[in-house]
């Protein structure tokens, strides 16, 4: 646990070329912020969410990717901040699959380099959230697709992994692939099913007390 001696600790590190002194206590989009970077201002939602502030990170000899608001600084540490991917080479309308039966011919179609994998963990290395995006690969490739949605359950579109693959999967893609053709044929995930429940309850205590109160007699100016 930090404490605030810790937090008051000036650390010097690198941003995008710019010296920066930051309190130990910040991330490196909040360094950024602090240290007015120029292009960082308008990075990040600070909830290891949106997957925007993808960061190239330098300790000595060794080069490292993460993101930034959930990197705490460090002393000499130089960090550069990633321009968004390419857009994928991927194209696919999730309406055009009518037929299960040939959706994994149809995803080989689309990912020809799913199957070519080197096995190399580059993209296992690269992601953030830990997923096991190469074990995930290896089930989308054998038509496991539900499986490989569900690795790619906490994946918030960084693509880091779309920039460490030498093969040029897109794994992310190949992961969004995945959760959208199981919605496409089978029940909505359990976690969406749970959301949509909550609204639809939270939308009917609401009429209900809208209801309530466009009868109620002393709206109406009547009595009891």
């Amino acid at each position: 646990m930090t404490n605030d001696s810790d937090n008051s600790q000036t650390i010097n590190l690198t941003i995008n070329g710019v010296a920066v002194a930051a309190s130990a206590a910040m991330t490196l989009v909040e360094a950024a912020w602090h240290g007015g970077v120029p292009r960082v201002t308008a990075v990040s939602c600070l909830e290891s969410v949106c997957g925007s502030c993808r960061v190239l990170l330098r300790r000595g000899k060794e080069v490292t990717v993460n993101l930034a608001c959930q990197t705490f600084v460090e002393e000499g540490i130089e960090a550069v901040f990633l321009p968004p991917q390419v857009p994928p080479l991927h194209h696919y309308e999730i309406g055009d699959f009518t037929d299960g039966w040939n959706i994994q011919a149809r995803f080989h179609e689309i990912f020809p380099e799913a199957s070519h994998c080197r096995n190399c963990h580059g993209c296992v290395r690269s992601c953030p959230k830990g997923i096991d995006v190469e074990g995930a690969i290896a089930l989308a490739a054998a038509g496991h697709f539900r499986d490989a949605g569900e690795a790619f359950l906490e994946c918030v579109m960084c693509e880091l992994c779309d920039s460490a693959c030498p093969e040029l999967i897109a794994p992310a893609h190949v992961g969004l692939f995945c959760r959208r053709i199981t919605a496409h044929f089978h029940l909505r995930p359990p976690n969406l099913i749970y959301r949509l429940e909550e609204q639809r309850k939270e939308k009917a205590g609401l009429a209900a007390g809208e209801s309530h109160y466009t009868i109620s007699p002393f709206v109406k100016g009547g009595s009891r």
